[in-house]
């Protein structure tokens, strides 16, 4: 019997990189047909397929489907190689990858256990989140004190193949697979860095992953710091007791830092920009930029109606999807200020469906906006106070961000 709450979960929406009744029907349409007609010496023609979910008719034409079927039965060299169940698999992987969309994926059963050992936060690899960017795989941001972290690897670097293995025509979580790998064992990644006029090749040691959170600190001059390394589950109550500290300290200066939060939860993106806002008042837009769109509100916990308080919110190219969903609402929202660089740019929502009790599809059904409707997409958030982070600062161990940060929470500036 399937478990509520991993039901819950798996239709819960997830921002990262992560079902129609479409795909449902294809698959279904796919696999009554192959146990019905598997057998028949002729080639179907399916001449029309009707679309249940309208009232128009959309011809499809399926010749070519049965022909490549049955001449795999009948041509193909090693008959031990054939498995009509994974030939269905790999045509609904065909029917998903045909959108083009490096985020709309369908899991077989083996990916779909992989899945899911990543969302529950534990696994084995490099601990690092990557996607697509202008058509190349790019590192979104390597995880705290992960090996991926250990080894080198920043947020920006393009990977252009895994050992050995270029990965130019792959999707996001194709590549992931060789990624991942038994604890103890070697990946090396190709990658090429912006500013560098060659390739390097960084070898990583696998090891298991525990996805972190949360740090909280209160500097000597006075300033109050959260550092949030993921939208995790329990990510909001971790932040509720990070604020709690904040608030017990009597600071009135305030950085949470998002850089290389690569995201995670929609639900706790908003619930930690509620601890800011006023009730109802929207956090992020979730459609397609119009009138119609799901407008997502604050729920008003709003604990500093009654203190004023200087807010900071640091990001990169590594802050995406909730990161820029809560950066984005507080900075349109008149609470915080940006600084930092440029960030991702990840503004799909994905949803989780199970197709079958061992399979899933994670695809795309919506965009995000922030409440101003500005496209969080590709474009991502500019910084209302842009400061690069060097090479030699990353050399030198110097964080001009931070120092930024603190200069203008400390300044009294109330506009950057």
């Amino acid at each position: 019997m399937t478990n509520p709450e991993d039901q819950k979960r798996k239709k819960a929406r997830l921002i990262v990189t992560v079902f129609t009744s479409l795909c449902l029907f294809a698959f279904v349409f796919v696999a009554g047909v192959v146990m019905g007609f598997q057998n028949r010496p002729e080639v179907s023609k399916i001449t029309a397929l009707f679309n249940k979910e309208t009232a128009f008719a959309s011809p499809v034409d399926f010749e070519a489907f049965w022909e490549v079927w049955n001449t795999i039965d009948n041509k193909y060299v090693d008959k031990n190689a054939i498995d009509d169940k994974e030939k269905v698999w790999g045509a609904v992987k065909g029917l998903a990858a045909s959108l083009g969309d490096p985020y709309t994926v369908f899991f077989d059963p083996e990916e779909t256990k992989e899945f899911n050992e990543v969302i529950e936060g534990s696994f084995s690899g490099i601990g690092v989140e990557i996607g697509m960017k202008e058509g190349v795989l790019t590192v979104i941001a390597p995880l705290k004190d992960s090996p991926a972290e250990k080894a080198g690897l920043r947020e920006g670097d393009k990977i252009l193949a895994i050992d050995d293995v270029m990965i130019h025509d792959m999707s996001v979580d194709e590549s992931i697979k060789l990624i991942k790998g038994t604890k103890g064992t070697e990946v090396t990644l190709t990658i090429f860095r912006e500013g560098e006029e060659s390739t390097r090749l960084v070898t990583i040691v696998r090891d298991t992953i525990d996805i972190p959170t949360i740090d909280s600190e209160l500097r000597d001059d006075g300033v109050f710091v959260i550092s949030l390394y993921s939208f995790s589950e329990n990510a909001p109550v971790l932040f509720q007791g990070a604020l709690r500290e904040f608030l017990n300290t009597k600071s009135d200066k305030l950085v949470i830092d998002l850089r290389d939060n690569p995201g995670g939860y929609l639900d706790g993106a908003v619930d930690i920009a509620s601890w800011f806002m006023p009730i109802g008042e929207p956090v992020v837009k979730e459609g397609t930029g119009n009138a119609d769109d799901k407008v997502y509100r604050s729920r008003g916990y709003n604990v500093f109606k009654d203190k004023p308080v200087k807010v900071v919110i640091l990001v990169n190219g590594g802050s995406a999807s909730a990161s820029e969903i809560l950066a984005g609402a507080l900075k349109e929202a008149g609470i915080a200020t940006l600084v930092g660089e440029q960030t991702f740019g990840k503004g799909t929502v994905q949803e989780l469906i199970p197709i079958t009790s061992d399979t899933e599809l994670k695809i795309t059904v919506a965009k995000w906006y922030t409440p101003n409707g500005i496209s969080i997409d590709d474009n991502g958030l500019t910084p209302d106070i842009v400061v690069p982070f060097t090479v030699e600062d990353y050399a030198q161990d110097r964080d001009p961000q931070m120092d930024k940060a603190v200069e203008y929470i400390l300044s009294g500036t109330t506009t950057p």
